[in-house]
């Protein structure tokens, strides 16, 4: 079957997610819009030639009969509502992060969604998706390392705009990893400290650029994250895993080998959206084709937030300098169990 999808939210990604799956992935349409900005709804809808009405109002598109799923991808402020909308609706909704804002918004989504009794919710956490990430966790299940003692990692942009603040160093772009290092260890956080080395002369004034994130997790893993967005030569996600008994690091991107004026090259990209253009499309295809068996195979609501309540534990930590604990209780049963939705749709 077609799974008729609603999107909350015509902005860049939301545009880049109708595209791909009108134009890219199959088993799912695009059947209606809304946004804030009618026009720009009724643009999209125009310019991508779709088939699909555009609401005025976001909860009338949750609610109407011809939308089996929803995908939000409106202004990050907005999500909790939405996603809270859609489960009263009993609809499986794709969220990109933040799923809340708060962590408290974030436990409301969950608390909802175990008292609605099936799984509906998935957070647009690409990474998982990323056939690298993918292939170092299949190594660290393996055991061919041994028992995971330490992780390094990067996640350096070549420059942010001026409108980027201190604080979106870890709720915008630390954040991926919050999730993915997780996700990849099987592990929870249990305390942070974030360190400021050497300011960058690249960053504006009121930026901090770039900081250390220094996280324990329950097992006793010793992360160390380099934050670093304004390092001016690319884009570049580095991770590397040490064992006991081996070291596994994250594959760079395919890229063209050059040999040319005396020198040995490969490109380095600049553009996030590049790097991990394949795992937007891995993700939502694994999401349609999850929704149509009754499934949420994805970044659940719990995963949402957990990175809610550590990053605002960074940020607590980045203010202080302090080691700040991070305090998140048992996952629930509820997200332990392969549950579905209630009838596959």
């Amino acid at each position: 079957m077609t799974l008729k999808i609603g999107v909350i939210g015509t902005g860049a990604i939301g545009q880049d997610h109708i595209r791909r799956i009108t134009n890219t992935l199959s088993g799912g349409k695009i059947v209606a819009v809304n946004d804030v900005n009618k026009e720009q709804a009724n643009a999209v809808v125009n310019t991508q030639g779709l088939d699909a009405k555009v609401y005025d109002d976001s909860h009338d598109l949750i609610k109407a009969e011809e939308v089996d799923a929803i995908v939000v991808t409106s202004w990050g402020p907005t999500h909790e509502e939405f996603v809270l909308a859609a489960i009263e609706a009993g609809k499986p909704v794709f969220c990109e992060k933040p799923l809340a804002t708060t962590a408290e918004g974030c436990k409301k989504i969950v608390d909802a969604e175990i008292a609605h009794g099936k799984p509906l919710v998935q957070v647009g956490y690409m990474r998982r998706y990323d056939t690298g990430y993918r292939a170092l966790k299949k190594v660290i299940e393996s055991g061919k390392i041994g028992e995971a003692l330490m992780v390094h990692c990067a996640h350096r942009n070549p420059s942010v705009p001026d409108t980027y603040t201190g604080d979106m160093s870890i709720v915008d772009t630390f954040i991926h990893e919050i999730d993915v290092l997780r996700w990849l260890l099987d592990d929870d956080y249990v305390s942070v400290q974030v360190v400021a080395p050497k300011k960058t002369s690249k960053a504006l004034e009121h930026l901090q650029d770039p900081i250390m994130v220094l996280l324990e997790t329950k097992q006793g893993v010793r992360i160390n994250a380099e934050v670093f967005v304004n390092c001016q030569y690319g884009y570049d996600i580095q991770c590397q895993v040490v064992g006991e008994t081996g070291i596994v690091n994250l594959p760079e991107p395919s890229s063209v080998i050059l040999r040319s004026d005396a020198k040995l090259s490969t490109d380095i990209l600049v553009d996030w959206k590049e790097r991990f253009i394949d795992s937007y499309d891995t993700e939502l295809q694994d999401w349609i084709n999850s929704t149509v068996k009754g499934e949420v195979n994805g970044p659940m609501a719990w995963d949402g937030y957990a990175a809610a309540v550590t990053s605002d534990a960074c940020l607590e930590a980045k203010k202080s300098g302090a080691i700040v604990p991070i305090s998140l209780e048992e996952r629930p049963d509820f997200y332990n169990k392969n549950l579905t939705v209630a009838g596959s749709l």
